[in-house]
């Protein structure tokens, strides 16, 4: 079965069409619906995924089952966790869930490695996802250590780029990195502050400016 055109897009416009039509040659068409468990922790790596279309969340999962959001993969996006696996030989570390219906591309390991090893020009676009990924971990881990729940709860709001946001307070935990409660009492402050709207598993932005203002920590 060909790739559809979402998953072709998985592959950078710009990539030399030797290496592109290698790789659609070599690659098996990835779907999944949107909650898809794609990796759990402890499984082997099968391949190499490129994300066509939709959204993909990696989270660390801790022993008693809470959750906490490590980064997103997009559309044009490899994942940093599938590639470090493959690169060591090691198992999944963290869960990959689709977050929304999802298309792609799955290059099976033997012909990852059979790339990495012949051609430079793959491995200029191996790595340089890897660092992207690498840089965007970082700032996660950042966000996670320095900046406050209130700042990171108005980013979380912001980024969905809609005013009403469809997420459950428990959703929202995740994404941040803190307890349910803690989120319900700061979304609850921000209610009363007239920034936000809270419904039943949504939430509503009603002053963009003012909680840009709490995102940026002023």
């Amino acid at each position: 079965m060909s790739p559809s055109p979402a998953a072709e897009h998985a592959l950078p416009p710009d990539l030399e069409a030797g290496l592109r039509g290698r790789i659609l040659g070599a690659a098996a068409p990835l779907a999944a619906p949107a909650g898809a468990v794609l990796f759990r922790p402890g499984d082997p790596c099968r391949g190499f995924v490129m994300v066509g279309a939709g959204a993909v969340r990696v989270d660390l999962i801790a022993e008693d089952g809470h959750a906490l959001l490590l980064y997103r993969v997009a559309a044009g996006e490899a994942c940093l966790l599938t590639t470090a696996c493959l690169f060591s030989g090691e198992l999944y570390a963290a869960e990959g869930k689709a977050e929304t219906p999802v298309e792609g591309l799955l290059l099976p390991s033997p012909a990852f490695d059979a790339l990495v090893a012949e051609s430079a020009a793959f491995r200029r676009f191996v790595l340089a996802g890897f660092g992207a990924r690498i840089g965007a971990l970082m700032a996660r881990i950042e966000a996670l250590s320095f900046r406050s729940v209130d700042r990171r709860l108005a980013e979380a709001l912001l980024a969905r780029g809609t005013a009403e946001v469809a997420a459950t307070q428990a959703e929202l935990a995740v994404e941040v990195g803190t307890a349910r409660e803690v989120v319900t009492r700061r979304l609850s402050a921000l209610a009363k502050d007239g920034l936000v709207a809270i419904g039943r598993g949504a939430v509503t932005i009603l002053d963009r400016p003012a909680l840009e203002l709490r995102a940026s920590g002023e």
